[in-house]
C-alpha cells in the first residue's frame, strides 16, 4: 500500500531553520511521481507551498521563494523541503503529496492522489 510519512517539523524561532522528510513506502517507479508540500494554517484553505517534477523541476509559493528548497533522492524515495529564514506567517501544519506524472510540471492539488498526514510547524515570533 503506498503511503508517505512526514517528518522533521517543530518549533523554531523567527529566522531559523527547518528540515522537513516526505518518506514514500509501497511506491514503484518513485521518480516517475510528482511531489508537493503544502500547508495548512488554522482557518485557511490549504496552499502549495512548493513542488518537484519526475524531471526534477521545482516550483515555489511566491512567499517562500529563496527561503525554501525542495530536493529529491529517488534511491531513498525521500523528498525534503529545507526551510531557512522562517517567518510566524510560515507556521502550519505541512503535508506531502504524490501524484504519477512524468514533465516538468506539477499537478494542481485537487490531481494529487496521496498525501501524507502531516507535522506540524510553528515559528515563534
Amino acid at each position: 500500500q503506498a503511503q508517505l510519512v512526514e517528518s522533521g517539523g517543530g518549533l523554531v524561532q523567527t529566522g531559523g531553520s527547518l528540515r522537513l522528510s516526505c518518506r514514500a513506502s509501497g511506491f514503484s517507479n518513485f521518480d516517475y511521481y510528482a511531489i508537493g508540500w503544502f500547508r495548512q494554517a488554522p482557518g485557511k484553505e490549504r496552499e502549495g507551498v512548493s513542488c518537484i517534477s519526475s524531471s526534477d523541476a521545482t516550483h515555489y509559493l511566491d512567499s517562500v521563494q529563496g527561503r525554501f528548497t525542495i530536493s529529491r533522492d529517488n534511491a531513498k524515495k525521500t523528498v525534503f523541503l529545507q526551510m531557512d529564514s522562517l517567518k510566524p506567517e510560515d507556521t502550519a501544519v505541512y503535508f506531502c503529496a504524490a501524484e504519477r506524472r512524468g514533465g516538468s510540471y506539477c499537478p494542481a492539488i485537487l490531481d494529487y492522489e496521496y498525501w501524507g498526514q502531516g507535522t506540524q510547524v510553528t515559528v515563534s515570533s
